[in-house]
């Protein structure tokens, strides 16, 4: 068994690696050009991949970790919702659909027990209780904005490429954690946070680059 979870673990290691390569590579490329959508894919491909192991990895014994199986459905999260919100660049008249509506689902309802779990943990003086209630936390927040442009992606028609962007960012972001909490056994909360903190200041800058300006109306 101890032998299966090893090779796993190595399986797990490189996906994620080739996943974090090639994150930063697509972050890099030009944004809609064929290097940035090729390497977009092996990206997306190889963190659901590992992701899906680690799934199953944080559930074996002697390697129980609640919090790492939570981890794991958030990046599978961020990747697959990522890759739908590319889909409403072209609806006009369709909302989204049971596949849409299932994934940002499965996070709240994950996020929501994140939360619970990190309140629990405070009054048990958990020293993990942080991270619980910062990821339960940010997975909420992130599902919200997504069932809002659910409702209202024809209003403001860059609204797709903005969940596109924060989704994936989020999803490398998850990749460099792994990298440095697993990678290079550096496992304290600064590391578990920083990350997270200095993407979400990423994702914003781009966020307010495309923004659409109004129109200033012709008043003579």
């Amino acid at each position: 068994m101890e032998e299966t979870i090893t090779i796993l673990i190595y399986i797990h290691a490189f996906l994620g690696g080739l996943g974090l390569i090639t994150g930063i590579g697509s972050v890099i490329a030009k944004k809609g050009g064929k290097p940035h959508k090729k390497m977009g894919k092996i990206f997306s491909y190889a963190m659901i991949t590992s992701s899906l192991i680690s799934l199953i990895i944080a559930r074996m014994p002697n390697h129980e970790n609640l919090f790492l199986f939570l981890i794991g459905i958030f990046t599978i999260y961020m990747v697959l919702a990522g890759n739908r919100a590319l889909t409403f660049k072209n609806k006009a008249k369709n909302k989204a659909n049971i596949l849409d509506q299932g994934i940002s689902g499965i996070m709240l309802i994950a996020s929501m027990g994140m939360l619970v779990i990190g309140m629990i943990g405070l009054f048990q003086k958990n020293d993990a209780s942080i991270l619980y209630l910062f990821f339960g936390g940010f997975g909420a927040l992130l599902t919200i904005k997504d069932y809002q442009m659910f409702m209202n992606f024809t209003k403001n028609k860059n609204m797709w490429l903005k969940n596109h962007l924060s989704r994936m960012v989020g999803a490398l972001i998850a990749s460099f954690t792994a990298f440095m909490v697993a990678g290079l056994h550096i496992g304290t909360i600064f590391i578990w946070l920083a990350p997270t903190i200095l993407g979400t200041f990423y994702i914003v800058y781009w966020k307010k680059k495309l923004q659409v300006k109004p129109v200033a109306r012709d008043n003579g």
